[in-house]
């Protein structure tokens, strides 16, 4: 199973859990994993079927443009992240 680092505002979600094992063949599965056992979470990191503008997520350390279609292996790290912005 993946492990999920949960950021810190989502933690109410999964009752103060900073990490937990979920299992998925990609984001979009996790996400769907998370949601069914944490209800309200794809509402907080999805909008139209799409990783929220204000979100990144990282599996293994890196940042995809595949967005819910990364592939995720068992025994990979997928954090969600604040996207950065700037110039």
């Amino acid at each position: 199973m993946a492990n999920v680092f949960i950021p810190p505002l989502l933690q109410k979600l999964t009752h103060g859990q900073t990490q937990v094992e979920i299992e998925g063949e990609t984001v979009r599965e996790i996400i769907a994993n998370l949601e069914t056992r944490f209800v309200g979470f794809k509402d907080r990191i999805c909008e139209d079927d799409r990783i929220k503008p204000m979100l990144a997520v990282a599996v293994d350390g890196e940042f995809s443009s595949e967005g819910l279609r990364t592939k995720v292996k068992p025994d990979s790290e997928v954090h969600f992240l604040p996207a950065l912005s700037g110039g």
